[in-house]
């Protein structure tokens, strides 16, 4: 969307027009083949690709965005068809998905109404489907997604007492590998030191070109204060409430909160409107000059580019992966079973990426960073947190900006 609405006219404006196609079947004579992440997994899997070179913004999600691109979501509207489809299995489809409804609705559930399945919640429903031909779509989609390499979970619907079963990848290279051989790839984004380490697809790049400005070098100044409570302890949230007044105080320019815990985002949200009034937002794209934008992680690195650089950053709770996600969960047990450190390895390299991608602006706004988690300073990992914000110095004081 920002290619089509933003960049083909700069370069038009530039002087360089491109033809550009979208759609699933481009004519042989086009430059420009413009897709969706999933077009282009439908794409490479249908073998209209060809040689086609590879040109990938925004990088940095690209792992991500094919994991989803590659989910296969069955919804309550797909059994029914299914039903319809195989008259002759629909008592057995009936039982299946009752009992499996007894059992998603009687699980605990995390925040997001997310429930983890296991291989053998859905072995029955697979052998079945295994002997009924033909099956109506998106059904043979989720009986190929099989194996250890990919993960299910459930999103539940308490009200309406309804779910939806969602299959992922864990490792996108794993499903789509070969996508990236044999043909010119151009990967541009924001790739952190951990990204770097583990590229996109395992692609080995030839050529690395940094074409960004050099990085400043201005020290970043740091509030963190010593002996902050963990986000586990009961006086937690007071304690986000107490520093986020002291950190708005005063401040003339935009102050972003981040933190992915919704409850507890939310009542700090709530908390500081009632001190500081219609200049706290939650999640909005249209703050007040010197407003108060309250965010998760995602919202913020997926929306920063469009809001003024901010005078602050407050990060509530460091960007690290919560094994309450079903995705997550699942691959941190893998690499648990490989008897590799799960958490160097995928947790806090992940979270560091996020860190640093979300802060960025700061150095050119000449703003400040505090971070209120006091796992930066309670666990030993909270070195490398602080190795990767370097250069950055020691705010002793807050005052008034």
């Amino acid at each position: 969307l920002r290619l089509q609405q933003v960049e083909l006219p700069r370069l038009a404006a530039a002087g360089l027009a491109l033809a550009c196609f979208d759609g699933p079947n481009p004519p042989p004579q086009a430059r420009v083949w413009v897709m969706s992440h999933r077009q282009l997994v439908e794409a490479w899997q249908a073998d209209r690709l060809g040689r086609r070179q590879l040109v990938i913004p925004e990088a940095e999600g690209l792992e991500a965005e094919l994991r989803q691109a590659l989910e296969v979501v069955i919804q309550p509207e797909h059994w029914d068809q299914l039903r319809r489809a195989q008259p002759s299995a629909e008592a057995s489809l009936l039982s299946l998905h009752e009992r499996l409804s007894r059992q998603l609705l009687a699980r605990p559930r995390n925040p997001q109404h997310l429930v983890a399945l296991a291989p053998e919640d859905e072995a029955p429903l697979r052998h079945l489907l295994q002997l009924l031909a033909p099956l109506p779509a998106p059904w043979p989609t989720w009986l190929e997604a099989k194996g250890e390499g990919w993960t299910s979970w459930a999103q539940v619907n308490p009200h309406l007492l309804q779910w939806a079963l969602h299959r992922q990848p864990l490792e996108p290279s794993q499903v789509m590998a070969g996508l990236l051989e044999g043909r010119g790839c151009l990967l541009v984004g924001q790739m952190g030191p951990g990204e770097s380490e583990r590229p996109p697809l395992g692609l080995q790049p030839t050529v690395q070109v940094d074409l960004g400005d050099p990085p400043l070098t201005d020290p970043l100044p740091l509030y963190a204060p010593l002996r902050q409570p963990l986000p586990n302890s009961p006086h937690f949230g007071e304690h986000l409430l107490e520093q986020g007044r002291r950190l708005v105080l005063g401040q003339a320019g935009l102050s972003v909160i981040l933190l992915d815990d919704d409850a507890l985002r939310l009542d700090l949200t709530s908390g500081l409107a009632a001190e500081f009034g219609s200049r706290v937002v939650h999640q909005s794209t249209a703050p007040e000059s010197n407003g108060v934008i309250s965010a998760s992680w995602r919202w913020w690195l997926a929306h920063q580019q469009r809001l003024p650089l901010p005078a602050q950053v407050i990060v509530g709770l460091l960007p690290l992966a919560s094994l309450e996600d079903p995705l997550t969960a699942a691959q941190v047990n893998q690499l648990r079973q490989q008897g590799r450190d799960w958490f160097r390895e995928r947790l806090l390299p992940d979270g560091l990426n996020q860190l640093q991608l979300g802060v960025a602006g700061l150095r050119r706004s000449g703003g400040r960073l505090a971070i209120l988690d006091g796992r930066l300073r309670g666990r030993s990992w909270g070195q490398n947190v602080l190795s990767a914000l370097e250069p950055w110095v020691v705010l002793g004081r807050l005052l008034p900006h």
